[in-house]
């Protein structure tokens, strides 16, 4: 497992972020790039860089003959996704096996098994880890609806593969259930190759809760706390923070105890993220698990000190995990700043930007691979930066990134900012009252 040069399979500040970790841990890296990206600075950072296509993802960054004749090409003897395009597919960490490469990552097996989640929860709901009710989504509409009723209403249309919001739909009567059914399906097959659904019981304005999970190949697992993630639009999640607001130090615990048995259930290694939903009376169910790094580690990896990014690497080589863990001190926030139109329906906004100036001082942190001109394009992700601040606690976390957010200013194209700075000084964010239906209630609008 012992490599030098590692292969970044992916573009943007995560790319940055894994070619910073490899430097620190003394490895080569080797950038890839689509023809769009080739003017982005981080490029210069790799040891080696090689354009992969143009700029459609399905001829570049989703291409795995591209990938692994470059990994080929230049000696490359490990490969990290990072997280979005390759990062979770099964298939892909088969061939990077297959070509006698290293997948900084879980192994194929692990990977199609979290995957698929209707197994997922099989895995865990034996091993004795809540679950909310849910079945699969049967064709035949009668069967389906009689399938939903035994679920009751409210409920959750899920595809079985994929993640981010996409081929998931809200059902409240049962009316609503077949167009759902339809709509759901469809977005799924596009986004995920697989229209396969689930149903699940949907709970009223609860709390979206992470923890964060490590594990090596001695069979080492450990968790490094939890994360908030409740405020999301339409699944898609929006601020984070860790620790989770108002959350006794008990019910913490039986979380991460929760998250180590699902881990182990699902015999996971390297770095992944298990996902609950907590309702008003405390309880939790698991929901998912995510193979990868995510978009908001930089939270946990401001409470506890740990690079993740270099973990992962460090896992893949074979080191083991200290069996105490990592102590944690303080708090931290971040808000994703997307180039979205919150005035427009949240559309993609496109456009060169105009960078203004970017937060900085005593406890602010920005990951992020823009510049002054860059070109914002429809074909990828809408992720700008990422803005995260830490304080001895949350309201000291928090007033700094009012001051942050006040700082980060582009202009060019619409971003998701004002909207963030709107939540951080909202009185029920402050107070850690918040829910996923945190934008949708009537009396907490923003």
């Amino acid at each position: 497992m012992t490599f030098t040069r590692v292969l970044v399979a992916n573009r943007g500040e995560i790319a940055l972020r894994i070619i910073a970790a490899c430097r620190e841990l003394g490895l080569e890296t080797v950038a890839v790039y689509s023809q769009a990206d080739a003017h982005m600075p981080y490029l210069r950072l790799a040891d080696r860089v090689m354009c992969i296509g143009p700029a459609d993802p399905a001829h570049s960054y989703l291409s795995v003959p591209a990938l692994i004749s470059t990994a080929e090409v230049t000696g490359a003897q490990a490969v990290h996704p990072g997280y979005g395009f390759l990062a979770e597919n099964p298939e892909f960490v088969e061939v990077c096996t297959e070509h006698g490469l290293t997948f900084i990552g879980p192994d194929a097996d692990t990977m199609s098994l979290v995957g698929d989640k209707l197994a997922a929860r099989r895995e865990v709901d034996a091993a004795g880890v809540p679950i909310l009710p849910g079945a699969p989504a049967p064709t035949d509409d009668e069967e389906l609806v009689a399938v939903a009723d035994r679920i009751g209403y409210p409920l959750l249309v899920k595809a079985v593969r994929g993640g981010g919001g996409r081929g998931m739909r809200r059902v409240n009567t049962a009316d609503e259930l077949v167009p759902a059914i339809s709509q759901a399906a469809r977005e799924a097959q596009g986004a995920f190759a697989d229209a396969e659904l689930y149903l699940e019981r949907a709970l009223v304005n609860p709390r979206h809760i992470e923890v964060q999970v490590l594990g090596d190949a001695a069979g080492n697992i450990i968790h490094l706390g939890v994360r908030e993630c409740s405020i999301q639009r339409r699944h898609q999640k929006l601020i984070e923070e860790a620790p989770a607001p108002n959350l006794p130090l008990e019910l913490q615990e039986a979380l991460h105890s929760a998250a180590l048995t699902a881990a182990r259930a699902l015999n996971y290694r390297n770095a992944g993220t298990v996902e609950f939903i907590l309702d008003a009376d405390g309880n939790f169910y698991f929901i998912e698990m995510n193979a990868r790094i995510q978009v908001e580690h930089p939270v946990t990896e401001m409470i506890t000190g740990v690079n993740l990014v270099k973990e992962q690497i460090r896992i893949a080589q074979g080191e083991t995990l200290p069996a105490a863990g990592f102590p944690r001190r303080g708090h931290a926030i971040e808000c994703r700043i997307n180039a979205e139109d919150p005035e427009n329906e949240f559309r993609p906004s496109t456009g060169r930007i105009r960078l203004r100036s970017l937060p900085g001082g005593y406890g602010v942190r920005v990951d992020t691979h823009i510049y002054d001109g860059m070109e914002v394009r429809p074909d990828y992700d809408s992720l700008l930066a990422k803005v995260i601040t830490w304080g001895r606690d949350r309201e000291e976390a928090r007033v700094r990134m009012v001051t942050a957010l006040e700082q980060f200013r582009v202009d060019g194209v619409a971003t998701t900012r004002d909207l963030a700075r709107e939540i951080i000084a909202h009185p029920a964010f402050r107070d850690g009252r918040i829910g996923t239906e945190f934008l949708a209630e009537d009396d907490q609008a923003v």
